[in-house]
Formats: structure tokens, sequence, C-alpha cells
């Protein structure tokens, strides 16, 4: 992947730019962010979630570093992604959180809309990461024509699975 601004990894400085190893990126932020999502579906949908401050301090603070992390990363042409990805994640909120809270007794209306915004914001940066790493691990990023062809089938893709957890309930 080509920075987009200077950073230091492992105490060493890669200039704006620079190749860096998805190994160097995804991993490390792949499961961070999924663990951080974690959390935050848990504290929003658990009987005994903490106070409605506590859970947006937590993930609008996430949510803002991951984002500057994106910037940097990626750059701001990236970041528009994250508006593609809000579309698809307002149907995966629907359908694919709806399916995982059936799986626990519950529904989408069983909790105040506002308990709903972080995970849906943790659901567009984690498929924003996933765009970003199948671009790089499809060597897409620079090649406009097969990045075309990567953009439509993580959209087709993406679609597809809210179409098959939309069938299998829990609304």
């Amino acid at each position: 992947m080509k920075l987009q601004t200077d950073i230091t990894i492992n105490n060493r400085i890669y200039a704006k730019g620079a190749e860096v190893s998805w190994w160097n990126i995804y991993p490390l932020f792949l499961v961070h962010m999924l663990l951080f999502g974690l959390s935050g579906f848990v504290m929003a949908y658990s009987p005994w979630h903490p106070p409605l401050y506590f859970i947006f301090l937590h993930g609008g603070l996430a949510v803002a570093v991951y984002t500057l992390f994106y910037r940097m990363f990626f750059g701001v042409d990236e970041v528009r992604w994250m508006f593609i990805n809000a579309g698809l994640g307002l149907l995966g909120i629907y359908t694919q959180v709806g399916w995982l809270l059936s799986r626990f007794g519950k529904k989408m209306v069983d909790y105040p809309f506002h308990l709903h915004v972080l995970p849906f914001l943790y659901y567009i940066l984690y498929t924003f990461l996933l765009r970003q790493a199948l671009l790089d691990l499809a060597g897409a990023r620079e090649n406009e024509q097969k990045r075309n062809t990567v953009e439509n089938i993580y959209v087709g893709c993406s679609v597809a699975v809210s179409i098959v957890f939309y069938y299998l309930g829990g609304r």
C-alpha cells in the first residue's frame, strides 16, 4: 500500500508515497477494529449497558481516531468511500445486526434509535477497512480496471450478504 502521509511504524519512519507491506497495516487494524466494534456492540445492546454518555465517549473517540488513521493511510479520496459504506451500512445494520440480535431473542426495535448509532459507525469503519484490504490484496489500487472490478465485486457481495441476512430474519 502507498502511504498518503508520513508515518512511523515500529520506530521506522515511512515517507508519504512509500510502499508499506499489507502485513504491516491490516492485521493489526482489522483485529483492533473488530475488538472495538465488538465492545461497542456489547455496550450498546447488553441489558446492563453503561450510561449513554460513556457509550458515545468511548465510541466517538474510537471513530475519530480510526478516521484520522484512515486519512493518513488511504487519503481523502478514499475516505469518500465511507459514504458508500454508509449506504451499505444501512443495509448491514438493518439486516446483519438485526439477525445477530435475533440470536439473543432481541430485535432492532427493542432498542432506542440512539443505541444503534455507534454499531452503525463501527460497521462503516470496518467495511471501509475491509475494502481497502481487498484493494491492496488484489493489487488493484493503482490499476483502474482492476480497481473497478474489485469495487464492483465488493459492492455486489455486500448487497448479497445483506439480502441473505434479510431473509434469515431478525429485523
